[in-house]
């Protein structure tokens, strides 16, 4: 969930030159190649051709990957584990390129992806939501989507880092990207704030230990994280993916989606994970919303041509930033030039109760234990069995846990309620009504195809109604990156997609992050040095 809703973020980073033994930056760059072929910021559709044309297997692509793991995981602390099957599944996957017709084969094929840890997957991989409390635990099955990617013939890499119970274990006192198993995830533009739970997925995608990952949102934990790491993210309508697998905090807004490096990529994941499951009943009606040929069909450089944006003027207040007032004004300036009609000076109804209200954290809380409860009550085997034992396992391993440093309110706030009373009852009418009367009629009323938003600053409004959003990046300020959010009704995507398309390929703004430097310290330890700066400085 988002930080700047529910985890408490700052707007304060830091930036931390490291020294760490390994490898020059120099020789890492060398080994990066196959046959010629670059390996860094390079798409599905370039691993594909290079499949292809027989410039690189999949072992190889796996064993890039894994030394990129080696050489930068312990500073940036954006992988979890590694799955022991990985080079195995890659050998199968090249087995199988040799046997099938050319073309035949999914998008998806052959490819590593990276699964946020609280994706479960009936393999050697734990799944814990970044807590010792479910180390060792054993699923049922492979969550709805891991099915859908095994079927493609992708390959599980490994898990990501993430914030500790998806950011919902304390209230602003742990740091975004921090787990005790994980430790603290660094964002590698900043070595600063990553944003969010999904933080994980988005540091292994932007320094390239990993093309294409898997995040999930509940308020904001894909756009933020995306953002802050300069990549593509797409939140779903909220049941177009599964959930059945899924370490939960609420049915009613969590939505898996994809984190990449571009919007093309992110095309290609989706329409590989969206779609009926049988374990996720919202997924039956959501299903009426998957387009027919995928995703990847609106990937049109022309796709901003006539599309209706909003711009909701509370969210382009840049105080006397100048730099921000100019860089979105070149944006909108360019949205015209691409086509698109802006309708300007809106306002989304109720806004200040949806930012500043309760009723969001009020059905998050029943809605968290209720769901938890179920999805641990559900494993195979597990030294937890219910929220209250996650809170005494933290209470009885409070070193581990970090439980004098970061706590646990979030936890014990929702261990007191009680199902749906009253109180519950009337925040989630409150819920539905700040979406009809507020985005809902935003849309219909000015027949808008998506609002366009500076950073992930909309993402509770997208969160309480299950509506989609995507961001690109479109900016940095002090080596911060920064984006830029498109949000539609529900079952948009396509509409979102082309959009998003249109104005990364108009821009590509999109710069990997600098190179680290790679030395040792006169004790041979990791030495940095920090330098506070504020986001908008």
């Amino acid at each position: 969930m988002a930080s700047t809703t529910l985890g408490g973020s700052s707007l304060t980073f830091f930036r931390c030159y490291f020294l760490v033994i390994i490898v020059t930056f120099s020789s890492l760059r060398s080994t990066s190649s196959a046959k010629g072929f670059s390996l860094e910021e390079a798409t599905v559709h370039d691993l594909q051709l290079a499949f292809q044309r027989n410039q690189l297997t999949s072992r190889q692509l796996v064993e890039f990957y894994l030394k990129q793991i080696q050489t930068q995981n312990q500073v940036l602390k954006g992988v979890l584990e590694v799955n022991p099957d990985a080079l195995a599944q890659a050998d199968r996957a090249d087995q199988e390129r040799k046997a099938k017709a050319p073309g035949s084969l999914s998008v998806l094929h052959g490819i590593p992806i990276l699964l946020k840890d609280i994706i479960a997957t009936k393999d050697k991989l734990n799944t814990t939501a970044g807590s010792y409390a479910l180390l060792g635990s054993v699923v049922p099955r492979d969550a709805g989507v891991v099915t859908k990617l095994r079927k493609a013939g992708a390959i599980i890499l490994r898990k990501a880092t993430l914030s500790e119970w998806s950011n919902y274990r304390s209230n602003g006192s742990a740091p975004n990207g921090w787990s005790a198993r994980g430790g603290q995830g660094k964002n590698p533009y900043t070595m600063g704030d990553p944003c969010a739970s999904s933080s994980g997925s988005a540091i292994s995608v932007t320094a390239n230990l990993v093309a294409v990952s898997l995040g999930s949102e509940t308020d904001g934990s894909i756009l933020c994280p995306s953002e802050y790491n300069s990549l593509m993210g797409i939140k779903p309508t909220v049941g177009l993916t599964s959930r059945a697998g899924v370490i939960p905090i609420s049915s009613r807004q969590d939505t898996v989606g994809p984190i990449c490096r571009t919007v093309s990529d992110v095309a290609s994941v989706l329409e590989t994970i969206a779609g009926i499951d049988t374990n996720d009943q919202a997924t039956i009606e959501s299903s009426k919303y998957v387009p027919k040929g995928g995703y990847s069909q609106f990937l049109k450089e022309d796709g901003l041509r006539g599309k209706r944006l909003g711009i909701v003027r509370l969210f382009y207040n840049f105080g006397n930033d100048t730099f921000l007032h100019e860089t979105f004004k070149l944006h909108l300036k360019t949205l015209r030039k691409k086509g698109a009609v802006l309708v300007d000076n809106l306002e989304n109804n109720n806004i200040d109760e949806i930012l500043s209200g309760t009723s969001e954290s009020i059905a998050l809380e029943f809605e968290f234990k209720l769901y938890l409860n179920a999805y641990l009550k559900d494993l195979v085997s597990s030294p937890v069995r219910s929220l209250a034992d996650v809170i005494a396992f933290n209470k009885k391993h409070p070193k581990l846990e970090k439980l004098v440093e970061y706590g646990q309110d979030l936890l014990l706030q929702a261990q007191k309620t009680n199902g749906i009373g009253k109180t519950q009852s009337q925040a989630l009418l409150n819920l539905t009504r700040l979406s009809q009367n507020g985005f809902e009629k935003l849309m219909i009323r000015n027949k808008l195809d998506a609002v366009v938003i500076p950073f992930s600053s909309f993402s509770p409004v997208l969160a309480i109604g299950g509506y989609p959003g995507v961001i690109v990046p479109s900016g940095y300020k002090e080596s911060m990156p920064f984006g830029i959010c498109f949000g539609g009704l529900k079952g948009s995507e396509p509409k979102l997609i082309e959009i998003a398309y249109s104005f990364e390929q108009a821009t590509k703004i999109r710069k990997p992050p600098p190179p680290p430097e790679l030395k040792v310290s006169s004790t041979g330890e990791v030495v940095c040095s920090s330098q506070k700066y504020s986001k908008w400085d």
